[in-house]
């Protein structure tokens, strides 16, 4: 359970990124760096970090994959990650609505897509809502309502008749889909392993690529260019080998197919992280991944696509929540923050330990 101080928090520490000792005060879910009398110490010393994000998470789903049956079991999901420093989630697809908990002061700060949309016995047993292309713009109308900013489509699966992955969809009910959810006031996060699918999903203008495997040198560009955001989920695509192995004997196309994009994916990772592309930290942490993985899922961005620790810790804390809208420590800004006893930009194991967590103003750990 989280903590119960309502009283005023003062915190010392190098302010990261202004890479300035200051002294923070936290007014109940506000940040101002004016002195309050009385406010109590609750950290002197150390790194401190607005909070960080987990951008694709899925709380909505229980470990082995089966759907949540209350919000109190996202409530307890979300509370492993909140506890390693995720003070803001943003649940990629869950097949059970929770907007009691948006707001809730013991649940990280929430951005929601509703359910995933996928292509009829094209995905993960009762997760997602499987439609036609002729009822995907009308589904994606329906989601759009559920979330709360975020849709989430399947970009591509694997089709055993085919024996290897396929897109869900023609390029134009992507691009139909893609277009309502505009129209709607939401953007679309999609889960692509395949390099036909993501490339449809990049030129129809999704916001997201989840996972990105397939992706291109020249397809990096383009997202670059456009803004399309990238969230690798690594600890994910760690996977595929064992997938691929399971997989071998039906399937031996898509397990050779699985297999290579594992072994080249920490070079399409760097080389969008080059080309400018907007690289968010996301665990996929739901149904076969645990919660509570941010700081592997940072140390693999360095370690295996040589992301610098300071670009890694941007994504993952300042750069990540002003991607989905939520403020930094700056005067007036939301009492989000974790602390770190020693500098993560020079030994980046140590987000995996933080010495004090807060959220919304009030003491976590």
């Amino acid at each position: 359970m989280a903590g119960t101080d309502h009283m005023a928090l003062h915190v010392r520490g190098v302010l990261l990124p202004d890479d300035e000792a200051r002294d923070l005060y936290l007014v109940g879910d506000r940040v101002t760096f004016e002195p309050v009398a009385g406010a109590r110490t609750v950290a002197t010393g150390g790194y401190v970090l607005p909070g960080l994000v987990d951008a694709h998470c899925h709380i909505g789903i229980r470990p082995g994959g089966a759907p949540i049956e209350s919000a109190d079991e996202a409530r307890a999901l979300a509370a492993v990650d909140r506890d390693a420093g995720v003070l803001a989630i943003r649940d990629a697809g869950s097949p059970y609505p929770y907007p009691e908990l948006d707001g809730d002061p013991d649940v990280p700060r929430l951005a929601r897509a509703g359910r995933h949309i996928a292509s009829p016995r094209r995905y993960l047993p009762n997760i997602g809502v499987e439609v036609p292309a002729a009822a995907v713009t009308a589904e994606v109308a329906a989601q759009a309502k559920a979330g709360n900013g975020w849709v989430k489509l399947v970009g591509d699966w694997i089709d055993r008749q085919a024996g290897d992955l396929r897109p869900s969809w023609d390029a134009a009910t992507v691009r139909a889909a893609i277009e309502t959810a505009h129209a709607a006031g939401v953007r679309v996060a999609a889960h692509t392993f395949d390099e036909a699918g993501v490339a449809a999903l990049v030129a129809a203008g999704v916001d997201s690529v989840e996972h990105g495997t397939g992706l291109s040198t020249d397809l990096v560009d383009r997202m670059a260019a456009q803004g399309t955001a990238l969230v690798p989920t690594m600890i994910n695509v760690e996977t595929f080998d064992r997938i691929a192995d399971r997989a071998q004997e039906r399937f031996p196309g898509y397990a050779a197919h699985m297999r290579a994009l594992r072994a080249g994916f920490p070079d399409v990772v760097r080389a969008a992280f080059q080309a400018g592309v907007p690289i968010y930290v996301g665990t996929d942490a739901g149904g076969g991944i645990d919660h509570g993985n941010v700081a592997e899922e940072m140390i693999l961005l360095a370690e295996r696509a040589g992301i610098p620790p300071a670009e890694v810790l941007a994504a993952a804390s300042w750069r990540g929540r002003t991607w989905l809208g939520l403020g930094g420590l700056v005067e007036g800004g939301p009492a989000d923050l974790v602390v770190y006893d020693t500098d993560p930009r020079r030994d980046l194991r140590a987000v995996r330990d933080p010495a004090r967590v807060i959220l919304r103003g009030r003491v976590v750990k």
